[in-house]
């Protein structure tokens, strides 16, 4: 046996006061009394035992130097060599993603999992240390190695479950780092085993896979997006995707919201792992919130649930400027987002964000803003027109453009179209087979021009579908493609958002200068000050992220907010839940205790310190009855 505090023993000379107490006499104190009669009769009755009373004093004094050796010896703490020897390091590493909430087993996953991790912090021995490392959307050593068990239950009792998908890889990369060096370093997984490559890493020496849950069925939502519709103004599609994750078929039914209306109800009947998707085609100019609900009983929730955010339609102001041209005036009316002013002539002031469609008219400077010149007869500050072009033929045309989206012009009948001489090089949408731009556009500070130089007079291009999809396309290009898609993000992403300038609200006052990023849960996070763009993340929880402002001292308003997030699940590994068989049969019973001490020496001495005080106290009292 060896001591860690060999210094400790000089507190053994406290046996010297103590054997000099016990031998010195009690100096008894004369007290006058009347008669002796009756102590000598006490003394006849009750005459002590000499050599008892010899020994019982002894005894009283062994138990005390007995005592004082225990204490000093506690104090120094002694250690027998094996344990410094086979000193262990351990690892816990807490899966604590999506698929851990499952409830297959009571009360979820992830809280058999934490009790699973109390066991091996019971049974740590002394010299052992032990750290705790979380495996959900961003692997972090959440306690270092200690040997406190204390610390390490309250660190555990501090992992929180998140609905990101699970990093156990990289977890067990992280663990190994901290055990490296040692000799007896080994890292423990605590998980479900629903991840790509449990099978191989339950093969590892260096670590062992404790597995919770059961082989549970589950059905899902693992994709759901919304985007504005390229052909309808105020149309949008949705695409959603539902996994049956089980080895049984499935019946159920998806239900979508839009701001708590019901649009559309769907009765689903799925294969044994089938993986069912379907684009939906609905209208609304509105907008807001969509939401996808499961009405499935099974034993993961949060993939139940998906939610998607359709932005809103803007009434697009446009002047069109003509002589007379029925075909024109139709085409933005039949825009439900237009609101369409006919004129004769170019307005001397154009209103900030009017969109100004010139046909044939072109004044001598363009006005500013986002104009498209149709047909143009006249030279101006950007182009010069020269002869007319006779059946020009379409060669070129820029496929990868938005304002060719869902064109073609090289089918279409042009007779008549007037060649432009720009002067700058205009970005050229539709070339003919001469070199001349039919179709083209013009950056400029004011706002950029559009350009289409065919005679609408002439020809079938009016009679197809090519030029209202045109029209479409050009508005929404001039419109900066606002609103086209707000992108689903899958839970545990990191994204770059533009914070907020003025605030959600109206007011704007100095002290207004936070933002704050608030979770589906309520739970705030500050974000930087005095910045336009910030990288938020990572989002670990399932619903609606919001960035709003807020005073210093004071809870963020409850105005609309500033800019709003969806985040789902969005995985189908996650909304597998199924645990690998082959893990539960090698499951392994807690192996982390060796020895018949769980607790340090010093501990057994102190016990046995309180049981011989217990002793000398009786001694004691013994002592004076007599």
């Amino acid at each position: 046996m060896s001591l860690t505090h060999p210094a400790a023993l000089a507190w053994l000379a406290l046996a010297v006061p103590i054997v000099i107490f016990y031998i010195l006499k009690i100096r008894l104190r004369r007290v006058p009394v009347s008669t002796i009669l009756f102590w000598q009769q006490i003394f006849e009755e009750k005459q002590p035992r000499s050599l008892w009373q010899h020994l019982r004093h002894l005894l009283s004094l062994l138990v005390q130097l007995a005592l004082l050796a225990l204490l000093v010896f506690a104090l120094a703490e002694p250690f027998f060599p094996w344990e410094a020897v086979d000193a262990r390091r351990l690892v816990l590493v807490v899966d604590n993603s999506a698929s851990m909430r499952a409830t297959d087993v009571a009360p979820s996953r992830f809280e058999q999992a934490r009790d699973l991790a109390r066991r091996y912090i019971d049974r740590l021995r002394p010299h052992d240390e032990m750290a705790l490392v979380a495996a959900g959307t961003q692997p972090r050593v959440v306690c270092g190695l200690a040997a406190h068990k204390r610390t390490l239950r309250q660190a555990l009792d501090a992992i929180e479950l998140s609905d990101g998908p699970t990093r156990v890889a990289e977890a067990v990369e992280l663990a190994r780092r901290l055990v490296s060096g040692g000799e007896n370093g080994r890292v423990v997984v605590l998980t479900d085993g629903c991840f790509d490559g449990a099978a191989a890493l339950s093969e590892a020496k260096d670590v062992e896979l404790a597995a919770v849950g059961s082989p549970a069925a589950n059905v899902g939502i693992t994709r759901f997006q919304v985007r504005r519709s390229l052909l309808d103004p105020i149309g949008y599609e949705i695409l959603a995707e539902v996994q049956n994750a089980s080895a049984e078929p499935a019946e159920c039914r998806m239900e979508l919201d839009l701001d708590e209306n019901v649009v559309d109800v769907v009765p689903l009947a799925l294969k044994p792992g089938e993986v069912w998707t379907h684009v939906f085609e609905k209208t609304s100019a509105e907008g807001g919130v969509l939401k996808a609900r499961i009405e499935h009983d099974d034993a993961l929730a949060c993939d139940n649930l998906a939610w998607a955010l359709l932005p809103r339609r803007e009434l697009l102001p446009v002047t069109l400027v003509t002589d007379g041209n029925l075909f024109l005036e139709k085409v933005f009316e039949a825009n439900p987002l237009v609101k369409l002013t006919v004129v004769k002539k170019p307005p001397a002031q154009i209103t900030p964000g009017t969109i100004t469609v010139l046909h044939r008219q072109v004044p001598e400077r363009l006005p500013n803003g986002p104009v498209w010149a149709i047909d143009p007869a006249g030279t101006c500050d950007r182009w010069q027109v020269g002869e007319k072009l006779e059946n020009p033929i379409v060669t070129t045309q820029d496929k990868d453009s938005p304002l060719m989206a869902h064109v073609r012009l090289d089918n279409v009948l042009m007779p008549e179209a007037r060649k432009l001489t720009f002067s700058g090089p205009p970005k050229v949408l539709v070339g003919a087979v001469t070199g001349e731009p039919l179709y083209a556009y013009l950056e400029r500070a004011a706002g950029n021009v559009l350009v289409l130089s065919v005679n609408l007079d002439q020809g079938d291009l009016p009679l197809r579908t090519a030029f209202p999809i045109m029209a479409t396309n050009a508005l929404a290009w001039f419109a900066g493609h606002r609103g086209e898609l707000r992108e689903s993000l899958a839970s545990g992403a990191i994204a770059e958002v533009e914070l907020p300038a003025g605030g959600a609200s109206s007011v704007t006052t100095p002290a207004a200068k936070n933002s704050l990023l608030l979770a589906p849960s309520g739970k705030r996070r500050p974000l930087p000050a005095g910045l336009t763009k910030t990288t938020i993340g990572p989002l670990d929880e399932c619903g609606l992220w919001q960035i709003v402002r807020a005073n210093d001292d004071a809870p963020p308003p409850p105005e609309k907010p500033a800019l709003e997030l969806a985040c789902n699940l969005a995985n189908r590994q996650e909304s597998d839940v199924r645990t690998p068989e082959a893990l539960l049969e090698k499951q392994t019973p807690v192996t982390v205790a060796a020895g018949f001490f769980l607790r340090p020496i010093w501990f057994y001495l102190i016990v046995f310190a309180w049981l011989l005080a217990a002793v000398e106290w009786y001694l004691y009292q013994r002592r004076w009855i007599s």
